[in-house]
């Protein structure tokens, strides 16, 4: 009796089984370069004042250093997250971090503005490399299952990247100067890469697709379930597959514009939009309105910090049960939860301190911990061909909400409109990209039903197989 030949099919294979250490160090390595990107993303805006005095230059001179990292980021995003499709995720990974690490420490070296705002440029592009093929690869080499909870992990380190960087701010520019935090920037990610180089795989996905060398696909999936034989069997027949994207040969930005991708391409681009306006609009005004208002600088500091920490509680939550009840219905309730908090915003500012702290943490539950579930909705959205193009445009275009958000609040304000009309108006469009979300689930939610709702592949165990000697698989069956 003839045994049937070896067929290896993603996503299935990955989704079948528990997660092994191996894929928590692929997850690990990817949320460090999250973290690295954060701490980047902040630490200019705890060197910029002493930039400032030591160069001489005015407030208004630090804007175009400020933006040059966010415009970079943007180009980042748009232009070269599309290039893992070409050289895969992780030579894109490590290339985007050598570049933000050599020119973070080329800056130590700046003597000039124009300088610093090319090199803070180049590092912004570099940063928007990096994050969407980390977040591709994590979707990758995650169950789906468990694929929302662990894009959301990484995506925490971001956040956590930006907390690190005020607290070494606060512990090395004083005695050490502003330069010290440039040499930690520069020093992580180019400690971080020979890490990346030995222990982060290539995406299997990206391999089969372009047919390489069938012993590296096959030592990858051998590292995800050890019962596998442990050479890769001759046989006529494909051994690797994976689903298709009905897109043909057509390239992962292209994809986006397809019938079946575009309608909900420009829905989810809609919500990154407005949940970017109200996350920078929040971060960039609510220390100004605060202050005009004659509370302390302690409170100020406090009431800011909290809704970056709402963010990072809300993923504890917000992971498992998109997991769980479903990514659509996770993220549209707390959209609709987020439009009351703001609300309550708008009113706690008139309300005892304590009512005003707690309204600042739930916003910022809703407000960033919304953006990075959003994020984790784009990862489970788009199949693994599609995944770092698609979450790269979507935070590309999402830029453009982060440009207009700030603005239209400091036009509200100017226009003598008060703290708390300024904050239902904010209220407003969380509804709005609630109600889109919604939209999204009833127009492909049927089609992307996560494990938890057909409860049928259980995290505890892994179908079975004849170790040892070799797979034998019923007849027809592919893993």
């Amino acid at each position: 009796m003839s045994q049937q030949p070896l067929r290896l099919h993603l996503p299935d294979f990955v989704d079948e089984r528990r997660m092994t250490r191996y894929q928590f160090r692929v997850v690990t390595l990817c949320g460090l370069v999250m973290f690295i990107d954060g701490f980047d993303t902040q630490a200019i805006s705890y060197m910029a004042p002493h930039i400032a005095d030591e160069w001489g230059l005015s407030q208004s001179a630090l804007g175009p250093i400020f933006s040059a990292a966010l415009v970079g980021l943007m180009v980042g995003y748009l232009a070269l997250s599309p290039l893992s499709d070409r050289f895969g995720h992780k030579r894109l990974i490590i290339a985007a971090t050598a570049v933000f690490g050599v020119t973070t420490l080329a800056a130590l070296w700046a003597d000039n503005v124009t300088e610093l705002v090319i090199l803070r440029f180049v590092t912004g592009m570099g940063l928007g490399a990096a994050a969407p093929s980390a977040v591709a690869l994590t979707g990758e080499f995650s169950p789906k299952r468990l694929r929302a909870t662990f894009v959301l992990a990484i995506y925490c380190g971001f956040s956590v990247g930006f907390v690190v960087a005020g607290l070494a701010a606060g512990w090395l520019i004083e005695d050490h100067g502003w330069r010290s935090l440039l040499w930690v920037g520069a020093a992580a990610p180019l400690l971080l890469i020979p890490f990346l180089i030995r222990g982060l795989p290539e995406s299997p996905v990206f391999m089969i697709q372009r047919n390489l060398a069938p012993q590296r696909i096959y030592a990858i999936f051998r590292r995800i379930d050890a019962g596998l034989p442990t050479s890769l069997p001759e046989q006529s027949e494909p051994v690797f597959s994976v689903e298709e994207n009905d897109s043909g040969k057509r390239t992962a930005l292209s994809s986006l514009f397809t019938r079946k991708w575009l309608w909900g391409t420009l829905l989810l681009w809609f919500v990154f939009m407005i949940n970017l306006a109200e996350f920078y609009a929040l971060q960039s005004w609510l220390p100004t309105i605060m202050t005009d208002l004659d509370y302390s600088m302690n409170v100020v500091v406090a009431a800011t910090t909290l809704t970056t920490v709402g963010g990072i509680a809300a993923a504890f939550v917000t992971g498992p049960s998109m997991d769980r009840l479903g990514p659509y219905r996770t993220l549209g309730v707390l959209y609709l939860v987020g439009f009351g908090c703001l609300a309550l915003t708008g009113i706690a500012f008139h309300a005892p301190l304590w009512v005003l702290l707690t309204a600042n943490f739930f916003a910022g539950c809703c407000v960033s911990g919304g953006q990075k579930s959003l994020i984790a909705l784009a990862a489970v959205f788009y199949p693994a061909q599609m995944r770092s193009t698609g979450v790269g445009w979507a935070l590309g275009i999402g830029r453009v909400g982060g440009i207009l958000g700030p603005i239209m609040v400091g036009a509200a304000l100017t226009m003598n409109w008060s703290p708390s009309t300024v904050f239902y108006a904010m209220s407003v469009p969380m509804l709005a990209a609630g109600l889109t979300v919604a939209l999204l689930g009833m127009r492909y939610g049927r089609s992307q039903q996560g494990p938890a709702q057909a409860d049928s592949a259980p995290d505890t165990e892994a179908p079975s197989l004849t170790r040892g000697s070799g797979p034998a698989l019923d007849p027809g069956s592919s893993i």
